[in-house]
């Protein structure tokens, strides 16, 4: 079972950037998925990005250009960079993988944007 530790949340400033990472206790390289979601108090877990096997990535409208998701297979790590950040992109960050139809999740980490 993988097991997902995520890094890098803080407080930032608005118009603030931030670098989040993702590390898998396995390797990711037959993962066919996987993603940053968030959850903000009261609101469900929604997508931030996601990357697959292959490379390609999806966005959340809301995070599209503001985002940027990438996937390194040797050091089975994913990294979200997170720019022009706004207070409402305050929440718990969560890195999930998808192996043959099961999700896993990390614990997340903490993202505050405030000044």
């Amino acid at each position: 079972q993988v097991q997902l530790v995520e890094s890098g949340g803080g407080l930032v400033q608005p118009g603030g950037s931030l670098r989040l990472s993702c590390a898998a206790s396995e390797t990711i390289h037959g993962i066919s998925l996987m993603g940053w979601y968030r959850q903000a108090p009261g609101r469900q877990r929604e997508l931030v990005a996601q990357v697959l096997r292959d490379g390609t990535t999806n966005y959340a409208h809301s995070m599209a250009g503001r985002a940027t998701i990438s996937r390194d297979n040797t050091k089975n790590t994913i990294d979200l960079r997170l720019n022009s950040l706004r207070p409402e992109d305050t929440a718990v960050y969560y890195c999930k993988a998808m192996i043959l139809g099961v999700a896993y999740w990390g614990q997340g980490t903490q993202v505050t944007v405030s000044s």
